[in-house]
């Protein structure tokens, strides 16, 4: 397994990328997102353990969505059954990827056991949907300390499991190796990775936008209310699966194609770069 240092502007591309398969298949690709973020949500209602086992599942999730991108980039049309991608390539690849699902849980949970130091647990009861939140709330300096402090946390976790899954599943890598290379390849990619992080600000910004224009007219007209919150919704849940979407082609670009003999490799395989993406080089 190589790592790939890509240009700075290759993160431009894996937005563009994200925002062009999305829209091949855009109703699956909305609803498998849609699927798996109510399955981790009716897993939360589970007594007890339901939100540590809706945290296992992340990991799982993202690659359900790495896997339905690569097909859809290839010209195939993702099913449900990719939402079950990370149960059925294996005993060992299964083991793996519940392990990744165990440490990303214990990894967020000692996120919001650190911010409640801070402030009690406010913000993480809030985060969780334990608690609403207020103006009272969202004013009080400890509840702002904890959430900061909660942001600046997760980014090195975002970071360490970015491309844990597909090294997981694609290279057959162990779970804490894949961790270790995950992060290296972000921090080496740093500048891919600014960009796509700041091209993809901009098109949420760009949507926002254009949802309350959206919903102005639609007040204008006498239309407001349920489908003004119908439309935001609609439109929160398609940017996010077009995120989702582009997840895969930095892992694609950031990782030579795995070398796993045919007979115990998975049966998809991430999308093969097309014509116009940036060669991987040096910065």
């Amino acid at each position: 397994m190589k790592l790939h240092i890509v240009p700075a502007r290759t993160g431009m591309a894996w937005v563009k990328l994200g925002i062009r398969t999305f829209w091949q298949q855009p109703m699956a690709l909305a609803a498998l997102f849609f699927m798996t973020m109510a399955v981790m949500s009716l897993t939360t209602l589970i007594p007890l353990v339901g939100p540590a086992v809706a945290l296992m599942m992340l990991p799982s999730a993202t690659l359900a969505m790495m896997v339905a991108a690569a097909q859809a980039s290839q010209g195939r049309f993702p099913t449900p059954a990719v939402l079950l991608v990370a149960f059925r390539t294996g005993q060992q690849r299964l083991r793996d990827m519940l392990v990744l699902g165990a440490l990303y849980a214990v990894g967020f949970l000692a996120v919001m056991g650190l911010s409640a130091l801070l402030d009690g647990g406010q913000f993480a009861k809030v985060y969780l949907g334990g608690a609403p939140l207020t103006k009272e709330v969202a004013e009080d300096p400890a509840f702002q300390s904890a959430m900061w402090l909660s942001m600046v946390l997760y980014l090195p976790l975002s970071l360490l499991f970015w491309h844990a899954p597909g090294l997981v599943h694609w290279h057959g890598v162990p779970p804490v190796k894949a961790l270790f290379f995950s992060i290296v390849a972000c921090v080496r990619n740093f500048g891919a990775f600014l960009v796509y992080g700041l091209g993809w600000l901009g098109v949420f910004l760009l949507g926002g936008l254009v949802v309350t224009l959206v919903s102005a007219l639609l007040a204008g007209a006498g239309l407001a209310g349920s489908a003004a919150g119908g439309i935001m919704v609609g439109a929160a849940l398609m940017m996010a699966a077009m995120f989702f979407t582009s997840v895969v082609f930095t892992f694609r670009d950031s990782f030579e194609p795995p070398s796993t003999p045919a007979s115990e490799a998975p049966h998809d395989a991430p999308p093969a770069p097309p014509s116009d993406t940036p060669a991987p080089g040096p910065n």
